[in-house]
């Protein structure tokens, strides 16, 4: 059986964190959003963020309104409807916080929140972690040069093999690449790479549900290449690597061609996409699930959800964010601990 989100959270010994992001945009108003209607309330999660801010949001009334409870330690949460736990971590002057602007103190303050988040699940203090989204350039005017989260958590767990997952109950997707320029990623793909992006591709379904997992890997060029007309990197590196695959017992096809895949997918055919760089996978699922969509990264030690959107700095604060991604991200993340 496939996975089925949590309708309700029941479970208090599995508790997440949930990482505030960039203060300035949408994350703290979509955390008191998802963690106080209906379904999670009362879900085992805390809050890894600045309480000032999140006051703020409270006082600005676009957001429900609940008892914000600072904890020093997760063993202090009380999960109850109308509660939200927070681990302080203060931005260097709340005050100064300018909704919807790149700030660099705001960007500081999303990579200690994922850090501190980070040290919590590896000490197992918390079982998972969803993340709320964060700003690229605020967090390098910050001076943590990561290209976004999957990075910034590959090098705070010192894992090596990991992956971007896109994630709906119809569609979902993994990168063999993410946030590298495309004529890079030309230079650089190879098998070995794909193989281990299939690899994991198969145990997070199995993970997840999926008892046989159909795996399609799309191709590189137009039309898969058409038998080295338009490219010859699925003659030379995408089949033999599906091939290798296919020998360890994997139920892999491919290459296919990019155009027509994701809707097979879709349509039910296959269970995942290996998607070869960023925009091949995000550009069909932000089209088919884009408020839906959970970002999930695979080949951590623990488990880590995110909404599938930005900062979305242009209505920050305005009451105007919809929740829904972030809430499935923390039900995810719920289920999978």
């Amino acid at each position: 059986m496939p996975f089925i989100l949590l309708r309700r959270c029941t479970v208090v010994n599995n508790t997440i964190a949930v990482t505030m992001g960039d203060p300035a945009g949408i994350g703290p108003e979509i955390i008191i959003k998802a963690l106080s209607e209906g379904e999670l309330a009362g879900a085992p999660a805390v809050v890894v963020g600045c309480l000032q801010t999140l006051q703020r949001i409270q006082a600005l009334r676009i957001a429900p309104m609940v008892e914000l409870k600072p904890i020093q330690r997760v063993s202090e949460a009380r999960f109850a409807p109308g509660v939200i736990n927070i681990i302080d971590e203060a931005l260097e002057d709340p005050a100064a916080l300018i909704p919807g602007k790149v700030q660099s103190q705001a960007g500081d303050l999303a990579y200690r929140c994922v850090k501190r988040a980070t040290e919590l699940a590896m000490a197992g203090e918390v079982k998972a972690i969803a993340t709320a989204p964060l700003n690229k350039e605020a967090l390098h005017l910050a001076g943590h040069l990561y290209p976004g989260h999957t990075e910034l958590l590959a090098h705070l767990t010192n894992s090596r093999d990991y992956a971007m997952v896109l994630y709906t109950d119809k569609l979902k997707v993994i990168h063999v690449s993410t946030h590298i320029a495309l004529r890079k990623f030309l230079d650089t793909l190879n098998a070995e790479r794909i193989e281990t992006v299939v690899a994991m591709a198969d145990t997070f379904l199995r993970r997840v549900g999926y008892q046989q997992p159909r795996i399609a890997v799309a191709g590189v060029n137009p039309h898969a290449g058409e038998n080295g007309l338009f490219g010859d990197e699925e003659i030379t590196i995408v089949s033999p690597a599906i091939a290798a695959v296919k020998q360890r017992g994997i139920d892999v096809y491919g290459p296919c061609p990019p155009d027509t895949v994701f809707l097979q997918a879709y349509e039910g055919q296959y269970d995942m996409v290996v998607a070869m760089y960023h925009d091949q996978g995000h550009i069909p699922l932000k089209l088919l699930g884009f408020y839906d969509g959970v970002n999930i990264t695979a080949g951590l030690p623990f488990i880590r959800t995110s909404a599938d959107h930005g900062t979305a700095f242009d209505i920050a604060w305005t009451g105007k964010a919809k929740s829904e991604s972030m809430a499935i991200s923390i039900q995810l993340a719920t289920q999978l601990a």
